[in-house]
């Protein structure tokens, strides 16, 4: 068995979809569905069981608990960047995933995990994955930062695969349920849909108006890197995940514009909440990636717009 937790949010269930093509369905989805939009991303998908999270995390140091899974994909967590609830955001996220590895590591049980470019902070310091690069500066980056370090920690004491990816600004199908943060492209798409004009925030920290640059990866190619690392075993470690090209904010909405055919761009003030927390520069070092043997190519954001309003909009099944 595979265990997918967030299983039904975006990434998950984008990990299931790709897991069924390969023709694995002994798969556990573990999730929270208090939200209920969220069954949409499961309705097509064939797995063996769901579990509530509340449920799972009450049976993990259960002895006989799961004694046939082979690997877990660790995605769930509090992902909203703008919750500053700390209790919270390290009972989901920094507890949770401890308590997870430490049942994974008792089992030799394959551990792939979700941590966040987030730890980088504003960037100043680079974007490589080393302690010298990592400032978090909102409560879910150090979550997953803090992770990132207790795996430093204990990893050379776990004779089973243990490997965590460092998401950069993922968007594609099935985050349709996330509101706010969800990502730019779904807002833009739904914005000119709504009045054929796509907002884009003022310059800030030195950038001008719209050119605020981050590294754009599709969710297919994130979860071929995590499929990749499920076929090799042997691979483990703290990696990036992104493109390694960070475009303007400019060029993914005039990538939604050249699909729609029609709109325009609308400047707004920066948000005052925002401000001291937000990234205005990513991109991916993707060389350690690589380095172990992952030499795919990613979708640049012309690609990864274009196969994703297809899919948002209808065009593709």
């Amino acid at each position: 068995m595979i265990v997918v937790t967030g299983g039904a949010g975006f990434i998950g269930s984008n990990l299931v979809h790709a897991l069924n093509l390969r023709g694995e369905t002994d798969i556990l989805v573990v999730d929270n569905l208090t939200n209920g939009q969220k069954m949409h991303n499961l309705a097509d998908l064939n797995i063996a069981d769901y579990m509530d999270k509340a449920e799972f995390i009450a049976k993990i140091e259960a002895p006989d608990f799961f004694k046939h899974v082979r690997a877990v994909f660790h995605q769930g967590a509090c992902s909203a960047t703008t919750e500053w609830d700390g209790h919270y955001v390290m009972l989901n996220n920094y507890d949770y995933s401890k308590r997870l590895l430490n049942w994974c590591a008792s089992k030799k049980i394959a551990f792939l995990y979700a941590s966040s470019a987030s730890v980088y902070g504003n960037g100043q310091n680079g974007f490589q994955v080393d302690r010298s690069c990592e400032h978090p500066i909102n409560m879910y980056a150090y979550s997953k930062f803090q992770f990132d370090q207790y795996i430093r920690k204990v990893s050379s004491g776990i004779k089973s695969q243990v490997a965590g990816f460092r998401y950069f600004n993922v968007y594609g199908p099935r985050e349709q349920h996330k509101g706010a943060m969800s990502s730019t492209i779904f807002h833009f798409n739904q914005q000119i849909i709504d009045n054929g004009r796509v907002r884009l925030f003022e310059g800030c920290n030195g950038f001008a108006d719209g050119e605020q640059q981050r590294d754009f990866v599709y969710v297919d190619d994130v979860v071929d890197v995590n499929l990749w690392f499920l076929d090799h075993p042997e691979q483990a470690g703290i990696y990036n995940v992104g493109t390694g090209a960070a475009q303007p904010f400019n060029a993914v909405a005039q990538a939604v514009i050249d699909w729609h055919g029609q709109g325009d761009i609308e400047y707004i003030p920066f948000p005052e909440h925002l401000k001291g927390s937000y990234q205005s520069y990513t991109q991916a070092d993707i060389s350690e990636l690589r380095q172990v043997g992952y030499d795919k190519n990613f979708s640049d954001v012309k690609e990864g717009v274009s196969r994703y309003l297809d899919c948002l909009n209808g065009n593709v099944k």
